[in-house]
């Protein structure tokens, strides 16, 4: 057999240093796209966080250069530089060359640490251009440079020092990866998180390209964090609930609080990760938090029937953070999205319950609060049950349970289909002629939909152009919903290029991220990118998506004849297709969420009921507008 194929030990490649990490990166960091550029940044401050969990650092400096580098600098112990005794080579030159080598696993040098894999550095220099590392450390200042994660000079001293610490300097390699300049507000979005999970710890980002900088430290640590995230909204108590406990090694930090708003915000962390998908530290606060709350209304006759509060009803209005500190971190790939520790699970919920049930007993006016909100709530629910009964039974009343409105497509396969949510009748049905029938489906909106913002389920159910959207999906809604379920992979908002549109792209993104977040999560939802402008001389026809390509389009052509569209109706099924639904040709913007934390601000200010900040927000970015219809 061997011999037939050719297969021997010839073929069998080992990949000596770095070389595995440049062959596989997403791997190590995810992606190669934009997120996993801005991991590379979070790896290494992670290392000088650590050092401030530590209580060896107390500012961190993060500067994106003007060539397009990134220096994170920190006043820690610095780097060990010392000879290490199996490689007979600078520990320094071991840690940024070597995979899992660091000095995390032993629990001596840190108790804790967010970088536990030992591979975050060295990925980082594996996927450099170049990466330069300056210690300062025994009244001395080392220095030491690599390229594409080798070895590039010696280790050197280059003077005397005061001080201690790290600053590491790197390039991203732009054969690795599609994108290699940094943005500054998803990188400022991280270092503000950061602060607010390390009481006390400073951290400044400044980026020479366009003079911007921000300094974050906050002595409320994670008190502060819900009362940023609650900035904009009516809160039912002040301050938040807050409470901080260990256990076997583990330690629970937990602020909350409750506003009358009807959807929930909670972010959950280990050893300083955001564990976006959770975990099993934030089953254990959801499930102390229902328990310790339903216990405490039977006790005290708060709740006038047999009935029982859910984990639904006690997270409307919720905002919290839960952050967790523990020795041994069982993460879910190496960027770090869930924990896995069994164990934690039931030390979570017991320090949640014990913190949770002595709050109660000290404060039970907001403890009546509380529950009087999950009470009303409940009621909502069962209004919202029956309501999706009712749409489950009219919908069983048309043809194959869809709504009327949909032109749906033939193809049964989820992964190849998408649905185009179309502002309008006129433009619905330029879409419907103009589509792929075989895998395009359309589904005209009449105005504009409820805002979710102001609105709980069972109102939001009982709206006509919700509830076909929610059929048409397939995924249902609240504890129903249910991605697996998914009729289509790419859900198109395609709405007209003026303020309408806009207003209605917004109510729209907000449902689907305050109902349906698994689907932007998944990647499926997107915006469609109609033209503005349709440019024509004689028989050559050109289309404008911006006045920037306008100008350009006319100076190529002198003295064409312009059409500005107004709306999607004002296409014609061809021009529709053509420009904004043929898969060659079109334009989409996937919709990502980077940063949910901001995300919620700005749906909060935008759709919430205050005035005020929406007004600053019109202010300070109305200069940024383009395309503004007036």
């Amino acid at each position: 057999m061997s011999e037939a194929t050719g297969y021997d030990a010839s073929h069998i490649q080992v990949l000596e240093g770095l070389e595995a990490v440049r062959r596989r990166p997403s791997m190590y960091i995810g992606s190669t796209d934009t997120l996993g550029l801005h991991h590379l940044v979070y790896e290494v401050v992670d290392n000088s966080v650590d050092e401030a969990l530590g209580g060896y650092c107390t500012e961190i400096d993060v500067t994106i250069r003007q060539e397009g580098s990134v220096s994170v600098k920190d006043n820690g112990r610095g780097i060990p530089v010392d000879i290490h005794p199996q490689f007979q080579r600078p520990a320094l030159e071991i840690v940024m060359t070597v995979l899992h080598a660091g000095g995390k696993f032993d629990h001596e040098s840190y108790s804790v640490s967010g970088g536990l894999h030992g591979v975050g550095v060295s990925v980082v220099n594996a996927l450099s251009e170049w990466m330069e590392v300056e210690v300062r450390r025994n009244g001395l200042v080392y220095w030491q440079r690599y390229e594409r994660g080798s070895v590039a000079s010696e280790l050197l001293e280059k003077g005397t020092t005061t001080s201690t610490g790290t600053t590491t300097t790197f390039k991203p390699d732009p054969s690795i990866f599609e994108e290699t300049e940094f943005n500054f507000d998803v990188l400022s979005s991280r270092m503000r998180e950061l602060a607010f999970l390390n009481k006390g710890l400073t951290i400044n980002i400044n980026d020479e390209r366009s003079q911007k900088e921000n300094k974050f430290c906050y002595e409320g640590g994670i008190v502060s964090f819900v009362e940023y995230l609650n900035k904009n909204k009516e809160t039912l108590h002040r301050p938040p609930i807050y409470f901080s406990r260990s256990k076997n090694g583990t330690s629970v930090e937990t602020a909350l609080q409750y506003n009358n708003s009807y959807s929930e915000s909670i972010f959950s962390y280990a050893n300083n990760i955001n564990t976006r998908e959770g975990g099993t530290h934030l089953m254990g606060f959801r499930a102390a938090l229902t328990k310790t709350v339903n216990e405490y209304a039977k006790a005290n006759k708060l709740f006038k029937n047999d009935g029982k509060l859910s984990g639904d009803d006690l997270r409307e209005g919720l905002v919290a953070v839960i952050s967790v500190k523990v020795p041994d971190p069982q993460f879910e790939g190496q960027t770090k999205t869930r924990l896995g520790n069994s164990n934690i699970r039931g030390i979570v919920e017991s320090l949640v319950s014990e913190g949770l049930g002595e709050y109660f007993e000290e404060n039970p006016q907001v403890a009546g609060s509380i529950v009087e909100k999950a009470a009303e709530a409940l009621r909502a629910r069962e209004a919202a049950r029956k309501a999706k009964e009712l749409t489950r039974r009219k919908n069983a009343l048309t043809s194959g349970g869809l709504p009327g409105k949909l032109a749906d497509c033939s193809d049964n396969d989820p992964s190849k289909c998408e649905i185009y949510i179309v502002e309008g009748e006129s433009a619905g049905g330029s879409a419907k002629q103009g589509r792929n029938r075989h895998f395009q489906a359309i589904l005209p909106l009449r105005g504009k939909i409820l805002n979710v913002e102001r609105a709980r389920l069972d109102k939001i159910l009982k709206n006509a152009e919700v509830r076909n959207m929610i059929v048409a999906l397939g995924t249902g809604i609240g504890d129903e919903f249910d991605i697996q379920k998914a009729r289509y992979h790419k859900i198109v908002i395609m709405t007209d290029a003026d303020v309408d549109g806009s207003h209605i792209r917004t109510l729209l993104l907000t449902f689907f991220y305050r109902y349906m977040k698994p689907l932007i999560e998944a990647g499926y939802i997107y915006i469609a990118q109609p033209p503005l402008y349709q440019i024509k001389k004689g028989k050559q026809v050109s289309y404008a998506y911006s006045d920037e390509e306008l100008n350009r389009t006319v100076q190529s052509m002198a003295k064409p004849t312009i059409q500005r569209y107004k709306g999607l109706g004002e296409m014609n099924p061809d021009q529709l297709w053509e420009t904004t639904m043929n898969p060659e040709n079109r334009t989409l913007l996937r919709v990502t969420l980077e940063d949910a934390v901001e995300a919620d601000r700005i749906f909060t200010i935008l759709m919430g009921e205050q005035v005020e900040p929406r007004r600053e927000f019109i202010e300070t970015h109305g200069k940024n507008v383009k395309n503004l219809d007036v």
